[in-house]
């Protein structure tokens, strides 16, 4: 997959109709991942290979719904457009084929009509507000139009020193504002390109800011302060739907001005004072760039350029990074062999602790003497986080095969568990091989004091009251009464998958078919196959 087109959805009347015009006009290796945030699409969005639907049953909030789509995409490229836009045909292509790893790209922007008001009489009133006909007075019913305007076309934005977003016209008539490919100092928000890998290097919807607000700011701050650019391609468009009047159409997300000046407020904060930790530049140099800039005077300008980068003198630590690797010793001699000689070549060169029921020459070996269990797993997993010293650790099972672009992820963040979602389960005898999405503890990682911290609380806990499904084994995974704490958890995705090999004496059990499975959410992206991408045939 080339491109992942993700849209947050919430009360969106158009997305149907929005997600319908993105499958018209692409014309490459593309998706579309909506995101109904606290709400089902009326009209419903029909099946289609090339669209994968996420559901909340509350919202979660703008910022959070596009992270969450962001989370299961396997694109190269990711796409945030707003849910009432309409496309140029190739804009898919025309985007990617101009596109450099550090830059943030938007199409020209064009004014979408969407809609009219008519009456039986014929007589059309342009997307305002609704009510009776206001020359023959009959009831009115909506046109759909869904034309992208030529006029005007917007390739240029900015913000002033509030921040607040604004229209940066007088650019264009500028050299830098001539070409098929020119620089925009700030962007409008409701479409923007960039590598998915960019997108969490950079956290470019950071959900600091709340739901809504200052998003072009902030993204186009942290692509140019980063060193990357903010390119606007004048080869493609895209038209979008503003709020008309009366009510008819305005923010799909709840508004409050309380909400809007608290991003504001931290966008003025964090990068009119250079505080974002990843910066390389100050916020003058990027004004100084484009200047003159509405909205900013000399003085404005001159008060910017006295701020300090902040984050040059600070020097960060290098990160650590170890295994705890776990067994029952009570797998195929064949499988485990193969699994550990796989680990000692993709690990990296990181240090290994093994935890097993029995002595084994792998790593650094502790010895837990107890019977296979849940809680003996659990004691295993703590005892090898106490013993390794890393900040971050992978937990490893027997009986895994794993890449080597699996121990080259960083957690984003230090209170949460991430998983990796990549995974395979094959079976050891037939070859048959299944995937679908799931959290499992197997392509766990997160930063060591969080797993000790958890551990702790879930070996407590299952003495306390013994083993239950309703607790689970994946930490951060579920809200339910009985769960280990608080905390939360995201996922990661690799180029290449990992081998769950299932062998007959795997602890938990295996389902090979969608009616063993109670919850259907869980068989999203099923697919079967006798290979594994990357692995090949799993018989050979």
């Amino acid at each position: 997959m080339d491109l992942s087109v993700i849209i947050p959805a919430r009360n969106e009347i158009f997305l149907k109709r929005t997600i319908e015009d993105i499958l018209e006009h692409i014309e490459g290796d593309t998706e579309v991942i909506a995101v109904l945030d606290g709400y089902w699409s009326n009209p419903s969005i029909e099946d289609n290979p090339r669209v994968t639907l996420i559901h909340f049953e509350e919202s979660v909030g703008q910022r959070a719904a596009v992270n969450a789509a962001a989370r299961i995409s396997r694109a190269k490229y990711i796409m945030k457009v707003d849910g009432h836009c309409s496309f140029d045909q190739g804009f898919d292509v025309k985007m990617m084929k101009e596109m450099q790893d550090d830059w943030t790209m938007v199409p020209i922007m064009r004014n979408l009509w969407a809609f009219d008001w008519k009456c039986p009489e014929g007589h059309t009133r342009y997307q305002g507000p609704s009510g009776p006909c206001k020359e023959c007075g009959q009831p009115t019913t909506m046109d759909i139009k869904w034309i992208g305007k030529g006029n005007p076309q917007s390739t240029s934005y900015c913000f002033d020193s509030e921040p607040h977003f604004q229209y940066f016209g007088a650019f264009k008539k500028r050299s830098g504002g001539k070409g098929d490919l020119t620089e925009t100092m700030s962007l409008q928000g409701s479409c923007f390109m960039v590598t998915r890998e960019k997108y969490f290097e950079l956290d470019l919807c950071s959900e600091e800011f709340g739901s809504w607000g200052s998003q072009g700011i902030e993204v186009a701050a942290k692509t140019w302060l980063s060193g990357g650019k903010v390119i606007c391609n004048h080869k493609t468009w895209y038209a979008h739907m503003f709020r008309t009047q009366g009510g008819d159409f305005g923010f799909p997300y709840p508004q409050s001005g309380r909400q809007v000046a608290r991003a504001k407020k931290m966008a003025g904060d964090v990068f009119f004072n250079n505080k974002w930790e990843k910066q390389i530049h100050p916020l003058s140099w990027l004004l100084e760039r484009f200047w003159p800039v509405p909205g900013w005077t000399d003085e404005a300008l001159a008060k910017l350029k006295t701020v300090p980068l902040i984050t040059k003198s600070v020097t960060k630590p290098a990160l650590t990074t170890g295994l705890v690797y776990y067994t029952d010793n009570q797998c195929d001699p064949n499988i485990l062999s193969r699994c550990q000689e796989n680990l000692k070549v993709c690990c990296n060169g990181n240090p290994l602790v093994s935890v097993s029921l029995k002595p084994i020459d792998f790593g650094e070996n502790i010895v837990v003497n107890e019977k296979r269990s849940a809680l003996t797993m659990f004691k295993q997993i703590l005892a090898g986080l106490e013993k390794i010293k890393a900040d971050i650790v992978f937990l490893v099972e027997h009986d895994v095969l794993y890449p080597p672009s699996h121990f080259d992820f960083v957690p984003l963040r230090k209170d949460l568990f991430y998983y990796n979602q990549n995974v395979w389960k094959s079976d050891w005898k037939s070859g048959r091989s299944l995937f679908y999405y799931a959290m499992q503890t197997l392509a766990l990682c997160a930063y060591r004091d969080l797993l000790i911290e958890h551990y702790k609380k879930r070996v407590a806990l299952v003495k306390e009251v013994g083993f239950s499904t309703r607790i689970g084994y994946e930490p951060g995974t579920h809200n339910r009464a009985e769960r280990v704490d608080d905390y939360k958890y995201d996922v990661f995705w690799t180029s290449e998958p990992l081998v769950d090999i299932r062998h007959g004496s795997n602890l938990s059990p295996s389902r090979w078919r969608q009616d063993q499975f109670r919850n259907k959410k869980n068989l999203r992206g099923w697919t079967e196959d006798d290979k594994v991408p990357h692995w090949g045939v799993v018989k050979e």
